[in-house]
């Protein structure tokens, strides 16, 4: 994972609220054994036609939004499924944080231990990124603030524990290997 402390990026808008696992990531996807080209099938059913064409009317297809690296979501997003292929597919389309007025527990997490901030902001900044699609925002994963377009930064929920994470570009894995020598110091006095 890579270590992510200050990040601007461009946003694309996908203002619809309840989106489920199942519509950022189908089912039929999930025979991979590996997280590379799963972006290939993220919101497949909205961004592609019957003959498996690019829609052009779906924000993501458009080119101005090829290098988004900001989601910004309707409420309630992630909610369904604990598919942690969801955060694997969004990852590999390039986006490293995903705004909303909420998301779904499981996704949450999913999306802090795969690098992907979940940035909760108020129904009134939600409502002025969705109108500014394409804007720039910048994100202090640190401070845990985004700043918005117009300047205003705000501050977003952000647990400790995966502050320290995403800003070392570990995940929990890594955490504890690197808490190994005093895990086996512990081993061996208890042996």
């Amino acid at each position: 994972m890579d270590a992510l402390t200050v990040m601007t990026g461009t946003t694309a808008v996908l203002d619809t609220a309840n989106i489920d696992t199942d519509r950022i990531i189908p089912a039929r996807f999930l025979t991979c054994t590996t997280r590379a080209g799963l972006g290939r099938g993220l919101f497949a059913d909205w961004r592609y036609d019957e003959k498996g064409e690019p829609r052009p009317d779906f924000p993501l297809n458009r080119p101005e939004f090829a290098a988004a690296t900001v989601l910004v979501a309707g409420d309630n997003f992630g909610c369904g499924s604990s598919r942690e292929h969801a955060a694997w597919a969004l990852a590999d389309c390039g986006f490293r944080v995903v705004v909303s007025t909420s998301f779904a527990d499981i996704f949450r997490a999913n999306a802090l231990k795969n690098g992907i901030v979940p940035v909760v902001v108020d129904p009134e900044l939600h409502r002025s990124l969705v109108r500014q699609p394409g804007a720039r925002v910048s994100i202090d994963v640190a401070a845990a603030t985004l700043t918005a377009p117009d300047g205003r930064s705000a501050a977003f929920p952000l647990e400790p524990f995966a502050r320290y994470c995403l800003v070392n570009g570990i995940d929990e894995l890594g955490y504890l290997l690197s808490h190994l020598p005093e895990i086996e110091a512990y081993e061996r006095r208890q042996a």
